[in-house]
């Protein structure tokens, strides 16, 4: 590989990387040819597009992008594929249901919204995060669960009780 394809890898990268609000890291060493095709069929099935990347490009392309990924470059070790997907979970997801079969991949990290998560041991908390559109729909049910209380008991016999009581205290301040 020339300097100038490294160039545009490096290119490539940092593309990626600012254009996504989080990346994952693996480690596929030890995965035979057809596993990690079978890997790969799994991703793109899930919409995660994986990339085989050179260690020392790896780190050029995180030091030249927007984001701080400098807790990122320790793991930098061996093999690593680099992972991004439209839905945050869906990498953390993927190496979890392709570990059923096997103790491969491992995940060596994700940089996700500027948190970083570093270690294999990290996968669950990665899969346990809720999207951005999960915590709106939280927001937005604790937020409407007082009207709908109040709209259910006016609407109930206990509402014409309360009903009631408004009219006697209204008619008591005239």
């Amino acid at each position: 590989m020339n300097k100038q394809e490294k160039g545009l890898i490096v290119a490539e990268l940092v593309e990626t990387f600012n254009n996504n609000s989080f990346v994952y890291l693996a480690d596929t060493d030890g995965l035979s040819a057809t596993d990690t095709n079978i890997f790969r069929r799994l991703l793109f099935e899930n919409g995660v597009s994986m990339r085989m990347v050179k260690n020392k490009l790896l780190k050029i392309a995180m030091d030249q992008s927007d984001k701080d990924f400098s807790e990122l470059v320790t793991v930098l070790k061996g093999t690593t594929c680099v992972m991004t997907a439209e839905n945050v979970k869906a990498p953390a997801n993927s190496i979890k249901k392709f570990r059923e079969k096997s103790d491969k991949p491992l995940l060596k990290g994700a940089w996700v919204d500027s948190s970083v998560f570093i270690g294999d041991d990290q996968l669950l908390a990665l899969i346990n995060l809720k999207s951005k559109e999960d915590l709106i729909g939280e927001v937005i049910g604790l937020l409407q669960s007082p009207a709908k209380n109040v709209i259910s008991a006016l609407q109930s016999n206990a509402g014409q009780k309360i009903a009631g009581l408004v009219k006697t205290l209204s008619e008591r301040n005239n």
